[in-house]
């Protein structure tokens, strides 16, 4: 196996930054194939990465992951159901090992407090999504810069050491009023909470609508005094450790080679 670290991805993301969404997503296909998924939560970005993935003919060959907590607001279920059916793409269900009912009664109700907060999305969002380890390469993500915070620089390419594969951000550079008009323009699914005052979803225990004015991701943790602003399911949101270290995953000769050999 060979290593890839975030230096042996640098040219790649510069040429990357000068293409469209779609070309990105057609770049990652063509390198990755079947081993290649889209994870999303069913908010506004992921609908329109998948979007995207079905206007360019990928339903057979992408799947696209959701993280189903068990906790998820109807409508949130609801969306999965529309883009199964009229986007034609195989939408796989991630769980955790226990219901929250289960998870309650041994640990009690962790969401309340940041330290438990913590646990519950490790138990409930992290570890369902280690199901996937060894069985893809790169998963399609939906970050934006636009965004703010961590993932105001967030690159095309980013590695992911706890999956071990790559993390692939196409709208990395769309705006909010982009992402809107390209919604808009080609009438793309979307989660109807956001129309409700939700700009961004999660669990229906820790995400509430946001009140004009507010931050996007102030609904998010309200009641820990929003402490806590990302789940840290996405590489980008962690804090690392610096052990001097260059971070790094593996992966096959040949697929590290399709890689760093650039073309689109």
């Amino acid at each position: 196996m060979t290593r890839v670290t975030e230096s042996n991805l640098s040219v790649v993301n510069r040429q990357l930054e000068q293409r469209t969404p779609q070309e990105i997503i057609r770049w990652a296909h063509e390198k990755f194939g079947k081993r290649l998924a889209v994870l999303s939560a069913m908010q506004e970005a992921g609908c329109t990465i998948c979007h995207m993935v079905a206007q360019l003919g990928l339903q057979n060959d992408v799947d696209v992951l959701f993280v189903d907590t068990g906790v998820n607001f109807p409508e949130t279920l609801e969306t999965i159901e529309r883009i199964r059916r009229e986007y034609g793409l195989n939408v796989i269900s991630l769980k955790p090992a226990r219901t929250m009912a289960e998870q309650t009664r041994d640990e009690g109700v962790l969401y309340l407090s940041k330290e438990g907060q913590k646990r519950c999305c490790e138990l409930r969002k992290k570890e369902p999504l280690k199901q996937i380890i060894g069985k893809y390469d790169a998963l399609i993500g939906s970050l934006r810069r636009g965004e703010g915070g961590k993932r105001s620089s967030v690159p095309v390419l980013a590695l992911d050491t706890e999956l071990n594969l790559l993390r692939v951000h196409p709208i990395f550079n769309m705006s909010r009023e982009e992402m809107e008009q390209y919604i808009a323009a080609n009438n793309v699914i979307v989660n109807p909470l956001h129309a409700q005052g939700y700009p961004t979803i999660s669990c229906n225990r820790c995400t509430t609508p946001v009140l004009p004015g507010e931050p996007e991701r102030a609904g998010r943790w309200r009641h820990l005094e929003n402490e806590t602003v990302y789940c840290a399911i996405n590489p980008t949101d962690r804090k690392r450790e610096d052990d001097g270290e260059e971070e790094h995953i593996l992966m096959d000769a040949e697929t590290v080679q399709r890689i760093v050999d650039f073309s689109i």
